[in-house]
């Protein structure tokens, strides 16, 4: 582990929400995609979860597998009852094989259930009249859940960026900086646009495994709006936690940079957040992002090529002009 110059002047960070005893906490603080990389136990499954969230988070594949799945289990459900009650309780039945039969009721659990009722079979007697209205209930609740979590996802703000894979120690100005990206990927439109940049840096005192984490000052840290790529620099100066660190010293160390954005959606008319984070194996020395924007043959549009987000050609560092 490298040693980390903790007696230069370098501007801390205690609302990181994290604590600060190494010992506590294992991996990175913030996972690529922006959350935390916290497990919670000590309270039950249902407890420990918001559904809600969960569901208005989940990818839209899984989301609309998922909706299926509970819709074909549920019908399966009633099926089985219908069949235990006996399929003489269901006029209009067309009988033949324990197949054939079970396929009956199960599109008429179907029809039930989405209160769509054809009318070629019905329920016959207390016992498939009582499951049959207990499930065309049960069918309305859950439609109305379902309805309301695709709204949910459809409507919910979002920021729509995507973060370049790798963080780069580059040439800058008379010195070195480091830099990542930031683009927007759908036709949403951002503004005010404001981001925070927090290091975490592992050290070792008195023995002790401890985290510390310092505020990174930026060229940059408030545009108006985001049309093009973003690229985000922090210089390494006498007032950068970097600065000293050699490359050999990074991939040795445990650091992370915890990244916070937030801009104000203008359609939504509301605030989007997004974060990321980049740990030392992410940190790519001498080495600066390639043009991922340009104009079409007529001069008219610019074309911003996303596939090209996390495209960068390797440079020397001059060390004799360089701050670290």
């Amino acid at each position: 582990m490298a040693i980390f110059n903790k007696s230069k002047s370098l501007r801390t960070d205690a609302g990181t929400g994290f604590g600060t005893n190494s010992n506590s906490t294992g991996g990175r603080f913030v996972n690529k995609d922006g959350h935390a990389n916290v497990v919670k136990r000590g309270v039950n499954l249902l407890n420990r979860y918001s559904w809600y969230h969960t569901m208005l988070e989940m990818k839209t594949g899984k989301f609309l597998l998922l909706i299926f799945l509970i819709y074909i289990v549920a019908n399966l459900f009633f099926a089985g009852i219908y069949y235990l009650i006996g399929i003489d309780h269901l006029a209009g039945v067309n009988t033949g094989s324990s197949f054939k039969n079970f396929t009956e009721v199960f599109f008429f659990s179907a029809q039930t259930f989405t209160t769509v009722g054809y009318g070629r079979i019905s329920p016959v007697g207390f016992m498939a009249s009582a499951v049959s209205t207990f499930e065309a209930f049960l069918g309305l609740l859950s439609f109305a859940i379902a309805t309301g979590l695709f709204y949910g996802r459809f409507s919910r703000p979002q920021a729509f960026l995507k973060f370049s894979n790798n963080a780069l120690i580059a040439p800058y100005q008379e010195g070195t900086a480091l830099m990542f990206r930031v683009a927007p990927y759908k036709n949403n439109t951002l503004s005010q646009l404001e981001v925070t940049l927090t290091m975490a840096i592992t050290t070792e005192e008195n023995g002790k495994l401890t985290d510390q984490f310092f505020s990174l000052d930026m060229e940059i840290s408030k545009i108006n709006s985001l049309a093009l790529s973003w690229t985000i620099v922090h210089p390494i100066n006498e007032a950068s936690p970097f600065h000293g660190l050699s490359k050999e010293d990074i991939s040795r160390t445990d650091i992370e940079i915890m990244v916070f954005v937030k801009a104000f959606d203008e359609v939504f008319s509301n605030n989007v957040v997004s974060r990321t984070s980049y740990i030392s194996n992410e940190i790519v020395w001498g080495a600066k992002f390639n043009m991922m924007y340009h104009p079409n043959e007529d001069m008219s549009k610019t074309i911003l090529t996303l596939d090209k987000l996390n495209s960068y050609s390797n440079v020397e560092i001059d060390k004799t002009n360089s701050s670290i």
